[in-house]
C-alpha cells in the first residue's frame, strides 16, 4: 500500500508540479490497483491550513475530500492503537499530524509518500519515498 501524505495528496488533486514524475506513477499505480491510502488525519491538515489561510485548495476541505475518496483513494481511520503509536515513536519531531501519519503508515506497512524532509530523514523503519522525484 502506497500512504500519500497531506502534501503528496494536495499536489496531486491539484495536479501541482511540485509532484514529480515518479511519485505521480506510484499514485497512478496505486489508484489502479486500489492500493492507494489516505490518513483521516489528513483531511483533518487540511481543513486545519485551509481555516488558517495558510493553504488554498480549488476546493474546499469537504469537497476536497470527497473529490479524493470519489478518486478512488482509500481513507484509513485513525485508531486507539495508532494514536498510541504516534505518541512512542522515537527521535521523531512533535508534529502530531506527521507522527499519526507515520504512525498509520507503519501499522498499515504502506510506503509513505512525502516530501517532508524531516520525514524523509527519520532513521526509524519506515518505509518512504520523495513525492518531489
Amino acid at each position: 500500500m502506497i500512504l500519500a501524505d497531506t502534501n503528496a495528496l494536495i499536489w496531486f488533486l491539484e495536479d501541482e508540479a511540485a509532484l514529480g514524475p515518479a511519485a505521480r506513477r506510484i499514485i497512478d499505480t496505486a489508484l489502479a490497483d486500489n492500493m492507494l491510502g489516505v490518513s483521516a488525519f489528513s483531511f483533518w491538515e487540511i481543513a486545519l491550513l485551509v481555516a488558517r489561510r495558510r493553504l488554498s485548495t480549488r476546493s474546499d476541505p469537504v469537497e476536497f475530500r470527497r473529490r479524493v475518496l470519489a478518486g478512488g483513494a482509500n481513507e484509513i481511520p485513525v485508531t486507539g492503537a495508532i494514536g498510541i503509536a504516534a505518541v512512542t515513536l522515537p527521535d521523531l519531531h512533535g508534529d502530531p499530524a506527521d507522527r499519526i501519519i507515520v504512525a498509520t503508515a507503519l501499522a498499515h506497512d504502506a510506503t509513505l509518500l512525502t516530501a517532508d524532509r524531516q520525514l524523509l530523514g527519520w532513521s526509524g523503519p519506515l518505509k518512504r519515498h520523495d513525492a518531489r522525484r
